[in-house]
């Protein structure tokens, strides 16, 4: 509701009626506006803490997720290299044992490629209806051909039907004319696809198994599927696969290229102690905790501005960062699952006074070189009741959906909603407030000129009357 517009000063009274409003307005209304503003400043400050913790927690478990890499562990006790990475890469864990070993690829694993018969129509060679089998491995796969196929279709058919058994099939045109070519991602001896047929006359796709492919026939191309031939010191190892585990204890071997039948060809893989590795990532741990707990300390603190004043952060007394900053606490004490090491202080881990870890690695270099605790680093921090388990357990009900952290600024949502509507029914309150005033100082200003034009009028004839009996 706008209030009436009028001339500052009353034409009967002389009065400044707008201002005598406003101020009457304000000493009416300023105390629960001022109570809005300070509410809606602190319920702003508090969500954008709330979303501050929130994000350091994410950051927080998400660096716990990266030193917990499976593919790429953080917390191995021994470390292995190769002598040439593109032939052989080496991955060690923690029953590897410290040596150096000769490693020489005689032929790596192989998988299945083979051909139908040549077709010399192409890629549109009518192709009748029926089942094509498909074996590898003793696994037998049904693809049915529907009517009014071609060569180009069935092997559209067969992509799709068996994309995720990893077997494919493509077409191989040349100058006499088009094969339906398979191939697998199986690899060692025994994987060979051989291709049979029923319910219908797709003989002409037919490969029998173990059969070379001569002139126009159907057959393997090359060689048979064969296992990787590998010599570990000397020692014959066999494998299906190009990633052989076991054949040195604690060490994978990815095999890369072949080095051929000479032994001077061979690679040495050599493992020693992952000393300096496991201090890297230990600190990395101890880092991302720290920004953690003082992003989560800076939103809860109080300071002082420049004339000496309090000034409070967002989140400061907060309940709910005092019950997380408790909760990791909590776990950094509990003691983990393993024989020898259980807890972060045997590594030179401690708490310091503002929640922070501290790393001595003066007292980590004693524990990997006179208590050899290397090798149970990994468990202290990725086993089953470590550390990452038991934060994740501790910090999931904050970052959850719908959880500690969602509910909290749900209820700030709520209450930044109702302040706004707060202030929409105080603004409302001192339109009406204004315009109820000003009408009433409007009707007395109306008035008082009312009474000085009769005292005007009174005086002019008081006037009038002594001037007539001067003259009389």
């Amino acid at each position: 509701m706008a209030s009436t517009i009028l001339p500052g000063t009353g034409l009967g009274s002389g009065v400044d009626i707008n201002a005598i409003v406003k101020t009457l307005v304000a000493a009416e209304t300023d105390p629960k506006s001022n109570q809005i503003k300070r509410q809606t400043a602190n319920n702003t400050a508090m969500l954008s803490g709330v979303a501050s913790l929130k994000s350091a927690l994410s950051v927080y478990q998400a660096a716990m997720k990266k030193l917990n890499d499976a593919t790429a562990p953080s917390f191995s006790a021994y470390t292995s290299t190769s002598s040439s990475d593109t032939t052989v890469k080496a991955t060690s864990n923690n029953t590897a044992v410290p040596g150096s070993y000769s490693v020489r690829v005689e032929n790596l694993a192989t998988s299945s490629k083979v051909a139908s018969k040549n077709f010399d129509t192409g890629a549109s060679t009518p192709i009748p209806e029926g089942d094509l089998l498909i074996t590898q491995g003793g696994v037998t796969h049904t693809v049915k051909i529907g009517a009014g196929a071609t060569l180009q279709t069935v092997r559209d058919t067969i992509n799709t039907s068996l994309a995720e058994k990893g077997i494919s099939a493509n077409l191989v045109n040349g100058a006499d004319g088009s094969r339906l070519v398979f191939s697998s991602t199986m690899t060692g001896d025994g994987s060979d696809i051989s291709v049979d047929s029923v319910n219908g006359g797709i003989d002409d796709l037919k490969i029998p198994a173990g059969q070379a492919m001569v002139g126009d026939g159907a057959g393997y191309i090359g060689a048979k599927a064969e296992d990787a031939l590998v010599y570990v010191d000397g020692l014959k190892v066999t494998s299906k696969t190009n990633t052989i585990d076991g054949a040195i204890s604690g060490i994978s071997l990815e095999l890369l290229q072949e080095t051929g039948t000479d032994p001077s060809k061979a690679i040495t893989v050599t493992v020693g102690e992952n000393t300096a590795g496991l201090k890297t990532s230990i600190q990395a741990y101890v880092d991302a905790y720290n920004t953690l707990v003082k992003t989560a300390n800076s939103l809860a603190a109080t300071s002082k501005d420049d004339a000496g004043n309090t000034v409070l952060g967002p989140l400061t007394n907060d309940p709910t960062t005092r019950a997380l900053l408790s909760d990791l606490r909590k776990q950094l004490a509990t003691e983990g699952n393993g024989d020898r090491l259980t807890s972060l202080s045997q590594l030179g881990i401690n708490t310091q006074k503002d929640g922070t870890l501290e790393f001595n690695s003066v007292k980590y270099d004693a524990a990997m070189k006179d208590k050899k605790l290397g090798a149970d680093v990994q468990e202290l921090f990725t086993g089953t009741n470590g550390v990452f388990e038991r934060m994740n357990k501790a910090i999931d009900p904050y970052l959850e959906t719908g959880g500690i952290l969602d509910t909290r600024k749900s209820g700030l949502d709520k209450l930044q909603t109702d302040l706004g509507n707060q202030q929409l029914a105080l603004g409302r309150r001192i339109d009406a407030l204004t315009d109820t005033l000003t009408k009433r100082y409007v009707a007395m200003d109306t008035l008082v000129g009312k009474l000085e034009a009769q005292r005007k009028n009174i005086v002019s004839m008081f006037s009038s009357i002594e001037a007539q009996q001067k003259n009389s």
